[in-house]
């Protein structure tokens, strides 16, 4: 099996425990099936950015021994996202987010799901006095992808559950969906290892894929790493950073110790207290827990 997975985060701090976990599995993942690994630093939010960030996680994931074999940075990608956009069927809208809240109110309308779904305000064309971002209209049908870690499918109708999505911000940015979809179709990425926060925004970068006539990855989604109260670790909230354990002088094998153990999974319950990334190839691959459809 010709496996290229790859590692994506945005450069916008210090990489914390939970981004670790993440890139150890889809590390293992690659490894374990003699694949290509792709290191690719998600930076479009150039606002949100830390430039010393980039060199930080690099030496992060070299210190846990986690190699990579191609590296990319999607500011330098834009033409890419530009070509693709061209060819959707995008509109321009002028919409704030209080202005598509206060219309889903006023039609009498519920959010399926977790986020407000854009009602299609501007989809028959608006007043430009204002800067404007893209939407895809969405085709009218529902697409249903499938988790080959868990067995899970989830089944989503893009009209009443996602709506017109955002492709191009007002302010020139390329939306994550549409430069993660382009992004991985023109690597050559064959399966997406990644944590569960992203598991229902899979059904629109499935339905993006399908409408630019890209292939379909195979998708497996982890569970996130949580801290002592069960909440997820995250940067905003002071997750503790991989550089801090770094610079103290922690070993590498320990936490990578530690990271496994927090899945909770029998095969990985025993490892000693130190192991090198290396060493533990040879266990994703034994074990059959992470084989497809399986955790």
């Amino acid at each position: 099996m010709n496996v290229v997975g790859r590692f994506a985060p945005s450069p916008t701090g210090a990489m914390h425990l939970g981004n670790a976990r993440t890139a150890l599995l889809a590390w293992l993942h690659t490894r374990a099936h003699g694949g290509r690994h792709i290191l690719r630093f998600e930076d479009l939010d150039t606002g949100r950015i830390r430039g010393w960030a980039y060199d930080a996680t690099r030496r992060d994931l070299e210190w846990l021994g986690l190699d990579w074999d191609a590296e990319y940075l999607q500011s330098e990608r834009l033409e890419l996202y530009a070509d693709a956009l061209a060819r959707l069927d995008t509109y321009p809208c002028t919409c704030t987010r209080k202005e598509i809240l206060t219309a889903i109110q006023d039609s009498a309308g519920a959010p399926h799901g977790d986020e407000a779904v854009y009602p299609g305000s501007c989809r028959a064309g608006t007043d430009l006095n204002r800067p404007a971002a893209q939407r895809w209209r969405v085709p009218d049908e529902t697409v249903c992808v499938s988790d080959d870690l868990t067995g899970e499918t989830l089944c989503q109708s893009l009209r009443s559950e996602v709506g017109d999505f955002v492709l191009q911000r007002n302010d020139g940015v390329f939306a994550y969906h549409l430069a993660v979809v382009v992004d991985d179709a023109d690597m050559g990425v064959t399966d997406i290892l990644r944590g569960t926060d992203l598991w229902t925004a899979t059904p629109r970068q499935v339905a993006l894929q399908q409408a630019l006539g890209f292939l379909t990855p195979r998708y497996r989604h982890v569970p996130l790493m949580t801290d002592f109260r069960g909440e997820r670790l995250a940067k905003r909230d002071g997750a503790p950073p991989v550089m801090a354990l770094r610079e103290a002088g922690e070993s590498p094998g320990k936490v990578l110790s530690e990271l496994v153990r927090s899945l909770e999974l029998s095969p990985f319950n025993a490892v000693p207290d130190e192991i090198s990334a290396a060493d533990l190839i040879p266990l994703w691959r034994e074990s059959g827990v992470f084989h497809p459809m399986k955790l």
